[in-house]
């Protein structure tokens, strides 16, 4: 989950250094936090929260081969 996560986000910034991605794993589910530089939260967010949304949905499907849930927050 995290490499996905990061590997996406890196994609979509235009400062690949600053991404972080930190996990917490529970019995059956995962916390996701990603870090951006405060300059790319937008393109990490998108309109109208649509890119997070992308993003969130991607995780979950990837989750839920391994019978687990996850959570994604996104954080500067």
């Amino acid at each position: 989950m995290k490499d996905l996560l990061e590997y996406i986000a890196k994609s979509l910034v235009d400062d690949p250094d600053q991404v972080s991605v930190k996990e917490s794993n529970g019995e059956k589910a995962i916390v996701l936090e990603l870090t951006v530089a405060a300059d790319d939260m937008g393109k990490v967010i998108g309109k109208q929260g649509k890119i997070a949304k992308s993003i969130r949905t991607i995780t979950k499907a990837a989750a839920a081969k391994e019978g687990k849930r996850v959570t994604v927050e996104i954080q500067k």
